[in-house]
């Protein structure tokens, strides 16, 4: 558990201090100026946004804060259990959960904060094939963190896999000596 408290202890504070500083910038910035600072060589469009949907600008009705606001803490508690189960050994998972946790405080923490909605402001990238919409440093912890969550799951369902397979093997081996 004291691994797992310090993964967390790392990760937690670093993503929401990060995601604090640069939505009151996006807030400051982005919001009042006509011509966009260039990030990334103009690659990554820097756009002020206020979403007060889900992830993608999925809404749900005029005033989806209050459906979110438990949602999110919903999930949030989902993802404490899963970490309190993870064992002390899968780091991907451990680190996955902490991202995704941090992540989701961050965009709560706009939620409850103002009724506009949770800041976003990096984005829209055009992929050549689809425009990927605007985003915030939160928005980049839960994705990075589900995709390390979903990467966890498999490599558990790998590995219980092969220790079937060496139990079903080993009787068999025994037998024919």
């Amino acid at each position: 558990m004291k691994r797992k408290l310090t993964i967390l202890g790392v990760l937690l504070p670093i993503i929401l201090v990060a995601d604090i500083i640069t939505k009151r910038w996006a807030v400051d910035v982005l919001q009042e100026e006509v011509s966009r600072p260039d990030f990334m060589g103009g690659y990554v469009p820097l756009t002020f946004a206020l979403n007060t949907g889900a992830a993608f600008g999925i809404s749900i009705g005029n005033d989806p804060r209050w459906f979110f606001i438990p949602v999110a803490l919903l999930a949030l508690g989902l993802m404490v259990v899963l970490l309190v189960r993870a064992q002390g050994t899968d780091h991907t998972r451990i680190v996955s959960l902490s991202l995704v946790i941090a992540g989701a405080l961050g965009n709560l923490f706009d939620r409850v904060r103002w009724e506009r909605g949770v800041v976003d402001f990096i984005g829209p990238v055009d992929l050549g094939f689809m425009l990927w919409p605007i985003f915030n440093v939160a928005d980049m912890a839960i994705s990075c963190g589900a995709v390390l969550l979903a990467i966890s799951f498999w490599q558990e369902e790998r590995n219980l896999k092969r220790a079937g397979m060496k139990t079903a093997v080993r009787p068999e081996a025994e037998a024919n000596p």
